[in-house]
């Protein structure tokens, strides 16, 4: 909590606090200059993107991007990057609480599964140009939004952190000197309700003030049969408050406070299936839990759990930012400058069963990130225009107090090794209380210098060259200590329990350097097609294992306390037209090669029961993607489709998939197999129709909008396995309502609307005793939706 009291004293003594901004005069209509959706007459209007710190079209710019608008966010209700990622079939998000979030684009970026706080984000996370180290950001409600840019591919020589995956570009209102405000209520069944609203206006003739908050409730999609609670219930809520100083005719100034919180009764996971491993008969899961007199609730899809921990996922992040405008030259300098906390206060079931077996795991965490970022855009002469940046981030992450694994009574027959231990391992106060306290402290440095020049050599010809430098430094000091327990005075009984965890300490202080670059070609060959070419690196820096360190034979292996960076080659070719003037097409064809790929594995040691990094030698990702948009009178289609192959080129040392748990051997090759998290098809259509009408005297349209989402089945499993793949499955979004002209709509809307069942992610239990849960996607929701400008 303390960053929460920092942080309030930061923003007050900022004077962002604009309670007492609502003053006189007319309020007038909300701002609706996002171009992303719009269309008119007959001709889909050109959507206009600042991806590269510059107003440009997004058709005439050679990266594949796609762009979200504001309003397309609000109505399809894709609050947050989770719903938004069935707009968007080459982003994955994958989450089994805040913490636990890994964001991928072309299924890169992030390692899935569980997170790793010891490696950096593939994938950049930007609002307003503050970038965000935590990936529990992207668990948040979106907040008074205007466009939303997603960039394929690597982006290092555009933005302030290096990203080897491409980046999310949040683009939010900015202030506004005209007097507005608007209101939005929705609620739905499951007792849904969500409440939005934003004031704005001049405070001054030079300084404009903005208010936006968002506040979101749900009851739980699962059901507690043991305590019955309801459980993986959503509560957020969010402010964001802004001034706008118009300083000259060529120097503005933006000054953002914010807090987000999440404090809800979750995310469990359920329990999705058993399978039989290469252990002993009576080390089977079944024969154990058969032993015990415990049955789980066995079908994932009646939502019903009967954990006896509580689950608990606190999320508060905010912060302050400051952006300043200044022309140059021919050009804009900008400066952001940024201070921002995270607190995670979590308790997690971590066995996913009803059994005091692994009966506690917290990582209650506070991270705390100070950037700043220089950066220059540009004509350099009449044919060269560039992007010249210096970026600095430092970060701390700390343990608050400390992170807990402990033990309970029914774990001694997960570890029993046959019947003839029983007695031994059945000794009262052997295992319950008995835990780890680990002290994992973390301070990093980066800053790069990077650049782009984009050389006009024809009419019809750009060169884009682009080049980064960049500088890392990690300390780390990890601390873990056996804790808890009863006192034992049997040496014996002692060693059993000393088995089960072991004391561990590690220093580092890494430094590390580094140039990538891009190549891009980019040719017209009519006014309405253009082709470009593609090549660049990435790197990724190295990571640190913060989760703690397997053991072999007894030794903790701290040869793996220190993973070595990420190293990539991307290729791409692609070709964005506008066939007609009602219409766009394009297609991107690409190829990414990793060397030394960073992934998260999971292994039987309950030491690691988050896992923990290791290295796979190659990695090839490769695929095309098609989107396009179609306006056909007062109809409007849009779709994109995302063809994704995935292979571990080599991955010698690989963590045993849950069914060979038991093999003789710990580790083995799966090189040739494919990559977790990756679907190989993925589509997206939508579309919406309008009808011009009056309602109530207002003047405005009907509207019935559609989006459908799909994608086909996945590995869940860092090794290849038989059981944790997760079905294809498809979903259906609708909403139908009215818009007025001028201040208000509503609509009913559907999410889910056919009621798919869907698993989200499968996670093996930890120990790997041979179950596993799952990460289950939400029912069928319906609501209803009123907005209101004034």
């Amino acid at each position: 909590m303390k960053n929460l009291y920092r942080f309030a004293a930061v923003a007050l003594s900022s004077g962002v606090a604009l309670g007492a901004f609502a003053q006189s005069g007319a309020p007038s209509a909300a701002d609706s200059s996002d171009q992303a959706v719009a269309q008119a007459g007959s001709r889909v209007e050109e959507i206009v993107i600042t991806s590269r710190r510059r107003e440009e079209v997004a058709q005439e710019v050679p990266i594949p991007v796609t762009v979200v608008s504001g309003d397309l966010v609000a109505d399809s209700g894709g609050f947050n990057v989770n719903r938004l990622k069935e707009l968007i079939p080459s982003v994955q998000l994958y989450s089994s609480n805040p913490r636990n979030t890994a964001i991928s684009i072309r299924g890169q970026g992030t390692t899935f599964g569980l997170t790793n706080d010891g490696i950096d984000p593939g994938v950049g996370y930007y609002i307003d140009g503050v970038f965000f180290a935590r990936p529990a950001i992207t668990t948040l409600d979106f907040i008074d939004v205007e466009r939303i840019e997603v960039l394929r591919g690597p982006q290092g020589t555009l933005y302030g952190k290096n990203t080897t995956a491409g980046a999310f570009n949040v683009t939010t209102r900015k202030p506004s000197f005209d007097n507005e405000a608007n209101f939005e209520v929705s609620t739905g069944n499951n007792n849904y309700a969500q409440l939005k609203g934003t004031v704005s206006g001049g405070l001054t003739e030079s300084i404009a003030g903005r208010v936006s908050f968002s506040s979101t409730e749900r009851d739980g999609t699962l059901k507690n049969i043991r305590t019955g609670e309801d459980v993986n219930n959503l509560e957020n809520w969010a402010v964001r408050s802004q001034l706008l100083w118009h300083v000259s005719d060529s120097t503005g100034a933006r000054l953002v406070a914010e807090l987000s919180r999440q404090a809800p009764n979750g995310y469990a996971q359920v329990f999705a299936g058993s399978v039989t491993n290469k252990r002993s008969a009576y080390r089977q899961f079944e024969t154990i839990i058969a032993a015990l007199g415990y049955n789980p609730p066995r079908d994932p899809f009646d939502r019903k759990i009967d954990h006896n921990t509580k689950w608990r996922s606190g999320n508060d992040i905010g912060g302050v930012s400051l952006n300043i405008d200044t022309e140059i030259g021919s050009g804009t300098l900008t400066s952001t400058s940024a201070w921002y906390f995270w607190d995670w206060r979590p308790s997690n079931d971590r066995d996913f069963l009803g059994l005091n077996a692994l009966q506690l795991s917290e990582a209650p965490s506070d991270h705390e990130q100070l950037s700043q970022e220089f950066r220059w855009a540009g004509d350099v002469t009449d044919n060269v225009s560039g992007v010249l940046g210096l970026f600095a981030i430092k970060q701390q992450l700390e343990s608050d107090p400390v992170h807990r694994e402990e033990l309970g009574p029914d774990q001694w027959r997960f570890v029993s090794p046959n019947a003839a231990s029983e007695a031994q391992y059945r000794t009262p106060g052997l295992f319950e209380g008995f835990g780890t306290d680990s002290s994992p402290g973390l301070e990093t440095f980066s800053a790069a210098l990077f650049g782009q020049l984009d050389w006009t050599l024809s009419d019809r010809l750009n060169l884009l060259t682009g080049l980064r430098f960049n500088y890392d430094e990690k300390v780390v000091d990890f601390q873990r200590t056996r804790s808890g327990g009863a006192p034992l005075a049997n040496s014996a009984l002692l060693a059993l329990r000393n088995a089960q965890y072991s004391n561990q300490a590690f220093k580092a202080d890494i430094t590390d350097d580094n140039v990538t670059g891009t190549v891009t070609l980019n040719y017209a060959l009519a006014d309405a097609i253009n082709v470009y070419g593609t090549f660049s690196t990435g790197f990724k820096p190295v990571g640190l294992n913060l989760g703690g360190l397997p053991t072999e034979a007894g030794r903790v292996m701290t040869e793996l306390s220190i993973i070595k960076p990420e190293y990539v080659q991307h290729y791409e070719f692609g070709v964005k037209t506008s066939p007609l003037p009602n219409a766009t097409l394009n297609f991107v064809l690409y190829q990414t090669d990793i060397e030394d790929y960073q992934a998260q594995v999971q292994t039987a040691d309950i030491a690691v029961n988050r896992g923990y990094l290791a290295n796979a030698e190659e990695v090839q990702v490769r695929g095309f993607e098609i989107d396009g948009r179609l306006l056909l009178g007062n109809l409007t289609l849009q779709g994109a489709y995302a063809w994704t192959d995935s292979e571990y080129v080599s991955f010698t040392n690989a963590p045993l998939p849950l069914e060979l748990v038991g093999s003789p051997v710990a580790f083995i090759d799966v090189s040739g197999g494919r990559l977790p998290g990756i679907s190989k098809n993925a589509v997206s259509l939508g579309g919406e129709y309008v009808q011009p009408s009056t309602l109530f005297g207002s003047n405005g349209e009907f509207f019935v909008g559609i989006d459908t989402y799909y994608r086909s089945e996945f590995s869940s499993s860092p090794s290849p396995s038989q059981y944790l793949n997760v079905d294809g499955y498809s979903l259906v979004n609708a909403r139908l309502g009215f818009r007025s002209d001028d201040s208000w709509s509503g609509f009913l809307w559907s999410r889910n609307l056919t009621d798919e069942d869907y698993f989200e992610q499968l996670l093996p239990g930890a120990g790997n005793a041979g179950h596993y849960a799952a990460v289950l996607g939400d029912p069928r929701t319906y609501g209803a939706t009123v907005r209101y400008n004034f």
